[in-house]
Protein backbone atom coordinates (compact mmCIF):
# COMPACT_ATOMS: atom_id res chain seq x y z
CA UNK A 1 0.00 0.00 0.00
CA UNK A 2 1.48 3.28 -0.87
CA UNK A 3 2.07 6.23 1.31
CA UNK A 4 -0.42 8.13 -0.36
CA UNK A 5 -3.06 6.10 -0.26
CA UNK A 6 -2.26 5.44 4.01
CA UNK A 7 -2.54 9.25 3.92
CA UNK A 8 -6.13 9.55 2.42
CA UNK A 9 -7.68 7.20 3.93
CA UNK A 10 -6.68 8.77 7.67
CA UNK A 11 -7.67 11.68 6.02
CA UNK A 12 -10.94 10.59 4.81
CA UNK A 13 -11.61 8.19 8.44
CA UNK A 14 -10.86 11.48 10.10
CA UNK A 15 -12.99 13.77 8.64
CA UNK A 16 -15.77 11.50 7.92
CA UNK A 17 -16.54 9.39 10.92
CA UNK A 18 -17.44 13.19 12.89
CA UNK A 19 -19.91 14.25 10.50
CA UNK A 20 -21.71 11.47 10.31
CA UNK A 21 -23.67 12.11 13.27
CA UNK A 22 -23.94 15.30 12.43
CA UNK A 23 -25.73 13.95 9.02
CA UNK A 24 -28.10 12.15 11.34
CA UNK A 25 -29.44 14.46 13.40
CA UNK A 26 -30.10 16.58 10.37
CA UNK A 27 -32.38 13.65 8.69
CA UNK A 28 -34.37 14.22 11.91
CA UNK A 29 -34.28 18.07 12.47
CA UNK A 30 -33.69 19.91 9.00
CA UNK A 31 -34.34 18.03 6.14
CA UNK A 32 -33.57 20.60 3.60
CA UNK A 33 -30.19 20.95 5.42
CA UNK A 34 -29.70 17.26 5.10
CA UNK A 35 -29.99 17.50 1.28
CA UNK A 36 -27.16 19.45 0.92
CA UNK A 37 -25.10 18.69 3.97
CA UNK A 38 -23.77 15.65 2.10
CA UNK A 39 -22.77 18.19 -1.17
CA UNK A 40 -20.69 20.28 1.26
CA UNK A 41 -19.05 17.28 2.08
CA UNK A 42 -18.59 15.60 -1.25
CA UNK A 43 -17.22 18.90 -2.11
CA UNK A 44 -14.13 18.70 0.60
CA UNK A 45 -13.52 14.89 -0.03
CA UNK A 46 -13.08 15.37 -3.79
CA UNK A 47 -10.54 18.06 -3.20
CA UNK A 48 -9.08 16.02 -0.52
CA UNK A 49 -8.50 13.07 -2.79
CA UNK A 50 -7.25 15.58 -5.72
CA UNK A 51 -9.97 15.25 -7.91
CA UNK A 52 -10.71 18.25 -10.27
CA UNK A 53 -14.22 18.28 -11.99
CA UNK A 54 -15.29 19.83 -15.24
CA UNK A 55 -18.60 20.42 -15.66
CA UNK A 56 -20.88 21.40 -18.83
CA UNK A 57 -24.61 21.95 -18.46
CA UNK A 58 -26.01 22.22 -14.56
CA UNK A 59 -28.31 20.34 -12.26
CA UNK A 60 -31.89 22.36 -12.67
CA UNK A 61 -33.03 23.74 -9.37
CA UNK A 62 -36.53 24.97 -9.93
CA UNK A 63 -38.10 21.13 -10.13
CA UNK A 64 -37.35 17.93 -9.24
CA UNK A 65 -34.84 15.91 -11.14
CA UNK A 66 -34.46 11.89 -11.97
CA UNK A 67 -30.92 12.08 -13.15
CA UNK A 68 -29.73 9.69 -15.36
CA UNK A 69 -26.11 8.84 -15.63
CA UNK A 70 -23.67 5.79 -16.80
CA UNK A 71 -21.75 4.58 -14.23
CA UNK A 72 -17.83 4.09 -14.14
CA UNK A 73 -16.60 3.72 -10.57
CA UNK A 74 -16.80 3.71 -7.25
CA UNK A 75 -15.98 7.44 -7.47
CA UNK A 76 -18.75 8.43 -9.83
CA UNK A 77 -20.35 8.86 -6.18
CA UNK A 78 -18.42 11.65 -4.30
CA UNK A 79 -18.04 12.96 -7.71
CA UNK A 80 -21.59 13.62 -8.77
CA UNK A 81 -22.74 14.82 -5.11
CA UNK A 82 -19.50 17.49 -5.61
CA UNK A 83 -21.32 19.25 -8.42
CA UNK A 84 -25.09 19.21 -7.32
CA UNK A 85 -27.27 17.77 -3.83
CA UNK A 86 -28.64 14.41 -4.59
CA UNK A 87 -29.41 11.06 -3.65
CA UNK A 88 -29.17 7.90 -5.68
CA UNK A 89 -31.00 4.54 -6.35
CA UNK A 90 -29.36 1.84 -5.25
CA UNK A 91 -29.56 -1.75 -5.69
CA UNK A 92 -30.99 -3.63 -2.35
CA UNK A 93 -27.87 -5.51 -1.80
CA UNK A 94 -25.69 -2.15 -0.61
CA UNK A 95 -27.92 -1.75 2.28
CA UNK A 96 -25.92 -4.54 3.44
CA UNK A 97 -22.26 -3.59 2.92
CA UNK A 98 -20.56 -2.66 5.98
CA UNK A 99 -19.91 0.95 6.30
CA UNK A 100 -20.58 1.68 2.29
CA UNK A 101 -24.59 1.07 3.57
CA UNK A 102 -24.35 3.23 6.36
CA UNK A 103 -23.01 6.67 3.96
CA UNK A 104 -25.79 5.60 1.52
CA UNK A 105 -28.14 5.66 4.11
CA UNK A 106 -27.12 8.97 5.46
CA UNK A 107 -27.66 10.41 1.85
CA UNK A 108 -30.80 9.21 1.28
CA UNK A 109 -30.32 6.29 -0.83
CA UNK A 110 -33.32 4.50 -2.54
CA UNK A 111 -32.66 1.04 -2.63
CA UNK A 112 -34.50 -0.95 -5.02
CA UNK A 113 -34.86 -4.54 -5.15
CA UNK A 114 -34.24 -5.69 -9.10
CA UNK A 115 -34.99 -9.38 -8.34
CA UNK A 116 -39.01 -8.98 -7.05
CA UNK A 117 -41.05 -6.82 -8.93
CA UNK A 118 -43.83 -6.43 -6.09
CA UNK A 119 -41.20 -4.18 -4.86
CA UNK A 120 -40.97 -2.13 -7.56
CA UNK A 121 -44.46 -0.50 -6.40
CA UNK A 122 -42.91 0.45 -2.75
CA UNK A 123 -39.85 1.75 -4.72
CA UNK A 124 -42.32 3.97 -7.05
CA UNK A 125 -44.19 5.78 -4.02
CA UNK A 126 -40.88 6.39 -2.22
CA UNK A 127 -39.65 7.94 -5.42
CA UNK A 128 -42.74 9.97 -6.09
CA UNK A 129 -42.52 11.14 -2.33
CA UNK A 130 -38.96 12.30 -2.56
CA UNK A 131 -39.57 14.12 -5.81
CA UNK A 132 -42.49 15.36 -4.63
CA UNK A 133 -40.47 17.50 -1.75
CA UNK A 134 -37.99 18.64 -4.37
CA UNK A 135 -35.24 15.89 -4.81
CA UNK A 136 -32.55 15.36 -7.50
CA UNK A 137 -32.17 11.65 -7.67
CA UNK A 138 -29.44 9.90 -9.55
CA UNK A 139 -30.39 6.63 -11.67
CA UNK A 140 -27.35 4.39 -12.52
CA UNK A 141 -29.05 3.27 -15.74
CA UNK A 142 -26.17 0.43 -17.24
CA UNK A 143 -27.42 -1.54 -13.53
CA UNK A 144 -23.48 -1.72 -13.01
CA UNK A 145 -20.36 -0.29 -13.27
CA UNK A 146 -18.88 -0.28 -16.27
CA UNK A 147 -14.79 -0.42 -17.50
CA UNK A 148 -14.91 3.64 -18.25
CA UNK A 149 -14.76 2.98 -22.00
CA UNK A 150 -17.72 1.86 -22.94
CA UNK A 151 -21.83 2.66 -21.89
CA UNK A 152 -23.34 -0.52 -21.34
CA UNK A 153 -26.95 -0.83 -22.62
CA UNK A 154 -29.20 0.24 -19.91
CA UNK A 155 -32.00 -1.97 -18.30
CA UNK A 156 -35.51 -1.08 -18.62
CA UNK A 157 -36.25 -2.28 -15.78
CA UNK A 158 -34.82 -0.15 -13.66
CA UNK A 159 -37.09 2.82 -15.11
CA UNK A 160 -39.59 0.52 -14.00
CA UNK A 161 -39.72 2.93 -10.21
CA UNK A 162 -39.41 6.24 -12.18
CA UNK A 163 -41.72 5.53 -15.23
CA UNK A 164 -43.77 2.95 -14.00
CA UNK A 165 -46.93 3.10 -16.43
CA UNK A 166 -47.90 4.33 -19.69
CA UNK A 167 -49.44 7.42 -17.99
CA UNK A 168 -46.37 8.59 -16.06
CA UNK A 169 -47.64 9.16 -13.04
CA UNK A 170 -44.50 10.28 -11.15
CA UNK A 171 -44.06 13.31 -13.76
CA UNK A 172 -47.88 13.98 -13.15
CA UNK A 173 -47.92 14.25 -9.68
CA UNK A 174 -44.21 16.36 -9.21
CA UNK A 175 -43.94 18.00 -11.52
CA UNK A 176 -40.29 16.40 -12.11
CA UNK A 177 -37.86 16.71 -14.55
CA UNK A 178 -35.66 14.34 -16.10
CA UNK A 179 -31.51 15.29 -17.04
CA UNK A 180 -29.07 12.75 -18.13
CA UNK A 181 -25.55 12.77 -16.90
CA UNK A 182 -22.46 11.90 -18.80
CA UNK A 183 -19.01 10.89 -16.51
CA UNK A 184 -15.74 9.97 -18.01
CA UNK A 185 -12.41 10.14 -15.59
CA UNK A 186 -10.40 12.27 -18.43
CA UNK A 187 -7.05 12.65 -17.06
CA UNK A 188 -4.54 11.67 -14.22
CA UNK A 189 -1.52 13.77 -13.27
CA UNK A 190 -2.93 16.07 -16.50
CA UNK A 191 -2.13 13.18 -18.77
CA UNK A 192 -5.06 11.68 -20.68
CA UNK A 193 -5.75 8.29 -19.47
CA UNK A 194 -6.67 6.73 -22.72
CA UNK A 195 -8.18 3.33 -23.03
CA UNK A 196 -5.84 1.68 -20.73
CA UNK A 197 -5.58 4.08 -17.79
CA UNK A 198 -9.48 4.30 -17.74
CA UNK A 199 -9.88 0.93 -17.83
CA UNK A 200 -7.24 0.00 -15.34
CA UNK A 201 -8.78 2.23 -12.66
CA UNK A 202 -12.79 1.27 -13.10
CA UNK A 203 -14.40 -0.45 -11.04
CA UNK A 204 -16.19 -3.87 -13.21
CA UNK A 205 -16.61 -7.30 -13.42
CA UNK A 206 -14.44 -9.70 -10.44
CA UNK A 207 -12.58 -6.35 -9.88
CA UNK A 208 -11.95 -6.28 -5.41
CA UNK A 209 -13.39 -3.28 -4.54
CA UNK A 210 -10.82 -2.73 -2.03
CA UNK A 211 -7.99 -3.36 -3.92
CA UNK A 212 -9.33 -1.24 -6.36
CA UNK A 213 -10.07 1.77 -4.35
CA UNK A 214 -6.85 1.35 -3.03
CA UNK A 215 -5.33 1.42 -6.19
CA UNK A 216 -7.38 4.72 -7.56
CA UNK A 217 -6.28 6.41 -4.36
CA UNK A 218 -1.92 5.48 -4.92
CA UNK A 219 -2.88 7.10 -8.43
CA UNK A 220 -2.35 9.92 -7.78
CA UNK A 221 -4.84 13.52 -8.66
CA UNK A 222 -7.55 13.19 -11.01
CA UNK A 223 -9.97 15.23 -13.81
CA UNK A 224 -13.42 13.70 -14.12
CA UNK A 225 -15.35 15.46 -16.79
CA UNK A 226 -19.53 15.79 -16.60
CA UNK A 227 -21.96 16.82 -19.10
CA UNK A 228 -25.17 17.09 -17.92
CA UNK A 229 -28.21 17.58 -20.69
CA UNK A 230 -31.11 19.57 -20.43
CA UNK A 231 -33.92 19.36 -18.39
CA UNK A 232 -37.01 17.82 -20.19
CA UNK A 233 -40.93 17.41 -18.43
CA UNK A 234 -40.57 13.53 -17.13
CA UNK A 235 -44.42 13.48 -18.92
CA UNK A 236 -42.62 13.42 -21.74
CA UNK A 237 -42.26 10.00 -22.11
CA UNK A 238 -44.79 7.62 -23.17
CA UNK A 239 -43.31 4.72 -21.00
CA UNK A 240 -39.93 3.33 -19.32
CA UNK A 241 -38.38 1.87 -22.71
CA UNK A 242 -39.07 5.37 -24.49
CA UNK A 243 -37.76 7.43 -21.49
CA UNK A 244 -34.22 4.92 -21.48
CA UNK A 245 -33.56 4.60 -25.24
CA UNK A 246 -33.45 8.71 -24.92
CA UNK A 247 -31.40 8.21 -22.04
CA UNK A 248 -28.99 5.57 -23.64
CA UNK A 249 -28.53 7.48 -26.76
CA UNK A 250 -27.93 10.69 -24.89
CA UNK A 251 -25.41 9.66 -22.56
CA UNK A 252 -23.80 8.30 -25.11
CA UNK A 253 -23.87 10.80 -27.68
CA UNK A 254 -21.69 12.42 -24.17
CA UNK A 255 -19.73 9.90 -23.89
CA UNK A 256 -18.13 10.05 -27.48
CA UNK A 257 -17.98 13.71 -27.25
CA UNK A 258 -16.31 13.67 -23.99
CA UNK A 259 -13.79 10.95 -25.21
CA UNK A 260 -13.07 12.43 -28.50
CA UNK A 261 -12.19 15.91 -27.47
Amino acid sequence: MSLRAIMLLIGFTAFTLPLMPVQAILLRANPRWARSFPHWYHRRVCRMMGITIETTGTVARDAPVLLIANHASWLDIPVISAVAPVSFVAKKEVAGWPFVSSLAKLQRTVFVDRERRTKIGDTANEMTARLASGDAIVLFAEGTSSDGNRILPFKTSLFAAAKPSANGRIGSQTGAVVQTLTIVYERRHGIPLGWAGRRRFGYYGDVDMGRNALEVLAGGPLKAIIRIGDPVPLDTFKDRKELAQWAESTVRAGFVTIVRG
